[in-house]
């Protein structure tokens, strides 16, 4: 007969355990994809806000690239593994905007008559302040932290295409501003989740909904 302490019985355990869920060992990929949106949008968000020097807006770019669209599409993938719905709708998702906006800013935009640049960058934005919207709604389940994160990622587009399609310069520096305040927010999400993570019990709040 085994027993409890049969190293055989405990192996046959956790291989039972692991079957059971493959993604246990997966560690939470939750704040790469935070930090990396939170970091790009900081960086453009600067420009908007009129902070930073309009010729150096390319700087953009490459974080675009990498960082807030390549490392955001792999948390979302993980997501997906993990079976967060959420998660893996949202960061796959602002993965894509990314590269999407580095494509749209690279390749689209020069090729546009200068008077429909404006109007072109406030129908691309437009779609994503609708997405940012249902998901601000999907939000109210989750946690504090994400729910600020999605409220003013929402404001942020609000204001940028009513700045860009009414061509009113204020409101593209106030979705600068919250674009700022977003970051912020994102940042503190991903520090806490990660930090909490590390110190194995709760050292920041993110104020869990469900």
């Amino acid at each position: 007969m085994t027993t409890v302490n049969d190293p055989h019985n405990v192996e046959s355990t956790s291989g039972s355990a692991a079957a059971a869920d493959p993604t246990r060992g997966f560690a939470d990929p939750g704040p790469l994809g935070l930090a990396a949106f939170a970091t790009t949008t900081f960086l453009l968000s600067l420009f908007n806000a009129g902070i930073a020097p309009e010729n150096l807006e390319k700087t953009v770019l490459p974080l675009a690239l990498f960082y807030g669209g390549l490392a955001q599409l792999i948390a979302g993938l993980f997501e997906f593994r993990k079976a967060n719905t959420f998660g893996a709708t949202a960061f796959v998702s602002y993965g894509a905007f990314w590269l999407a906006f580095a494509a749209f800013v690279q390749f689209v935009e020069p090729a546009l008559p200068e008077a429909d640049h404006k109007t072109a960058t406030g129908l691309f934005l437009l779609g994503w302040a609708i997405f940012t919207l249902y998901m601000f709604i999907a939000s109210l389940k989750t946690s504090g932290a994400l729910i600020g994160v999605f409220l003013f990622l929402f404001l942020t587009f609000l204001a940028l295409v009513l700045g860009t399609l009414a061509g009113v310069a204020a409101f593209a520096t106030i979705g600068g501003i919250l674009g700022i305040v977003t970051a912020i927010v994102a940042w503190y999400a991903s520090f806490a989740i990660v930090t909490n993570s590390t110190y194995g019990r709760q050292v920041l709040p993110t104020a869990p909904r469900s």
